[in-house]
């Protein structure tokens, strides 16, 4: 049996699919299989498959286009591997990322099913390498969440304060994979984290703590589909939800934070303002809140009064959030 099973699904993307695959057949694990599914693609992605002469590459093409998370389901009903892994069409692994995590699992028990690793947005420019820098020194001041295990991990994602990223990150069992169901189809946000739920129901995550892999940002959904995807995801763990919120989690006003900061990006400032009233808002996630604004502004412009307003309710209302927590710390 082949030991890893790297599953790359992709859709019009043949420009970027080169170095996925690269950096997986790259890898220092040589025991692998690359199952790239073609979701229906119209543009040279089938010309870049054609141009591998390499036995470990095993194409999968859908006639038509069905989603990214169909795709994955397929890969893994193609997997040959022991282990799977997933990987974007448009990331890229570190040469030693499987081995990583094949090592970090060597010597634990059978209830470790898996594991995954840090990743990081390639953000270009001047722009993109304060917001890193900044968002960094914030991110110090914060609680160190559990970022392995069973049940506790479990309340940590579903906070959102640990991201698995399983898209790109995840090297799982074949068979727990399977189990669990793969990917939730009818997902359009929330499905990584989805995802490791339920394997989190079939034994315990490890966590590597380096970044091995390196993404990219891509566009995201509208603002609307965001929050369907949230109000069924929640709703989908709702007894877990309770759960952990009576533990102290703060998962409903994070998904507030989530809404707030993509409704602030799609310039619909008004109604990122009214989620982001019951959000969780620390100092780390001041600089994602101001960059989503500003963004914001940029694609829908307003008059300029109203976009004076918006920033000014917007700093108090962050401002007030900050210091009753500052408040709730020190009493």
């Amino acid at each position: 049996m082949t030991r890893v099973s790297v599953i790359i699904p992709t859709y019009n993307r043949a420009t970027t699919l080169p170095r996925a695959i690269d950096s997986a057949l790259t890898q220092t694990v040589d025991d692998l299989e690359v199952v790239v599914v073609d979701d229906g693609s119209t543009d040279e992605t089938g010309s870049v498959l054609a141009s591998y002469d390499d036995p470990r590459v095993r194409p999968v093409v859908h006639a038509t286009n069905q989603g990214a998370n169909v795709a994955r389901n397929t890969g893994l009903e193609h997997a040959g591997g022991e282990y799977v892994a997933f990987l974007d069409s448009d990331d890229v692994w570190h040469p030693e990322k499987l081995e990583r995590q094949l090592e970090c699992l060597e010597n634990r028990s059978n209830e470790w099913v898996g594991t995954y690793c840090e990743s990081a947005f390639e953000l270009s420019g001047t722009s993109g390498r304060l917001r890193t820098a900044v968002a960094s020194v914030l991110a110090r001041g914060d609680e160190t969440p559990t970022r392995e295990g069973g049940e506790e991990l479990a309340g940590e994602i579903l906070a959102d304060n640990v991201q698995p990223g399983a898209g790109s990150t995840l090297l799982v069992e074949t068979s727990v994979a399977r189990a669990a169901g793969g990917f939730d189809e009818t997902l359009d946000r929330f499905q990584d984290p989805e995802f490791c739920l339920r394997l989190l129901e079939h034994g315990k995550l490890a966590h590597v703590d380096d970044t091995l892999v390196r993404r990219e940002e891509t566009g995201t959904p509208p603002a609307d589909v965001i929050k369907d995807a949230s109000q069924q995801y929640l709703s989908t763990y709702e007894a877990e939800v309770e759960y952990f919120e009576t533990a102290g989690y703060e998962i409903r006003s994070t998904h507030e934070l989530i809404l707030a900061k993509q409704y602030f990006a799609d310039g619909r400032p008004l109604r990122g303002l009214w989620h982001a009233r019951t959000a969780s808002i620390s100092a780390r996630h001041v600089p994602g809140l101001c960059w989503a604004a500003g963004s914001g502004v940029r694609r829908r412009p307003v008059p300029v009064a109203t976009t004076v307003l918006i920033l000014f309710v917007t700093t108090v209302l962050v401002w007030t959030l900050l210091s009753q927590r500052v408040l709730m710390t020190t009493s």
